[in-house]
């Protein structure tokens, strides 16, 4: 690849489809269980997910243009504050949303009801997959570095 903004662009395109592939991979495997409130549920929990973590692409995305500013002044002290930084907000923004995860997902479930039955998978889905924020937070920190 000749293109250097291509070539920078192309590794932050497919970070950005990460997060929707998760809750696919989920569907694709709840599609061989014998009710379809699995699927439901996971639809559910996949579309929660993607509005938390794409409400946090600001770790990637803010970091990345103080990261440019700090190489172009070739700052290397500033680059490893920047960092450290992201990957600080990123835990603690992961840990908030362990916290908080049960009214977060009282929340979710009132704004997205399906009713009982489904609400009940697709909060036992949420509450799995939660405990993941902090890795994924704490890539979008290093993915924006």
């Amino acid at each position: 690849m000749k293109n250097p903004i291509l070539r920078l662009a192309i590794p932050n395109i497919l970070s950005n489809i990460t997060v929707p592939l998760v809750g696919i991979v989920d569907l694709a495997l709840m599609g061989h269980l014998s009710s379809e409130l699995h699927l439901n549920a996971i639809a559910i929990g996949g579309t929660i997910f993607s509005f938390l973590y794409m409400s946090f692409g600001f770790l990637r995305m803010g970091t990345t243009g103080l990261v440019a500013q700090a190489y172009g002044r070739n700052n290397k002290s500033e680059l490893i504050h920047i960092f450290s930084r992201a990957l600080l907000v990123a835990f603690f923004v992961a840990a908030a949303l362990l916290l908080l995860q049960k009214p977060i997902g009282w929340l979710s479930m009132i704004l997205l009801d399906a009713g009982p039955e489904v609400n009940k998978l697709a909060l036992d889905y949420f509450h799995i997959r939660i405990f993941a924020a902090p890795a994924t937070l704490g890539l979008y920190a290093i993915m924006g570095w």
